[in-house]
């Protein structure tokens, strides 16, 4: 097994759990935890939307199995990113941007994107999901 980066979160804080159900990242502990050999970049925590579902499916990546909209999960960033700039583009709209989880999220992802981008889609700044579960509870699985 590789060894992982140091956990700490786009704060320079203790990295968060993000969620055990589902169990999520990249060493399938909870964390947005990485490691050299993960080469998608899991750091990035969000609570999934059907729409962000649909986008990944439609970019190679059918997470539908094992997701439903209000799971969160360990994205890689690079998807996250690829979904923002669809959204800034009008490909999508902003709920194909899955809200993020910010002290869950690892500092790494800031090699991909900015704080403030983040921030921008914070579950906090949100208010939650709408009409999708408690995102405490975790979301629905499949």
């Amino acid at each position: 097994m590789s060894s992982m980066e140091p956990s700490t979160n786009v704060f320079s804080q203790p990295l968060a759990q993000c969620s055990t159900q589902p169990l999520t990242g990249f060493f399938r502990d909870g964390y947005c935890n990485t490691a050299p050999a993960d080469g998608g970049s899991h750091t990035l925590a969000a609570q999934v939307t059907p729409e962000f579902l649909e986008f990944s499916k439609s970019r190679g990546n059918d997470l539908t199995s094992i997701l439903s909209g209000g799971c969160k999960w360990c994205l890689c960033v690079t998807r996250w990113k690829e979904a923002l700039t669809a959204y800034r583009s009008g490909e999508v709209g902003r709920s194909a941007v899955p809200s993020v989880i910010l002290p869950a999220t690892h500092q790494l992802a800031l090699k991909s994107v900015t704080l403030q981008d983040l921030q921008e889609f914070s579950i906090d700044k949100q208010g939650g999901s709408g009409n999708a579960p408690d995102p405490s509870a975790g979301g629905p699985i499949r």
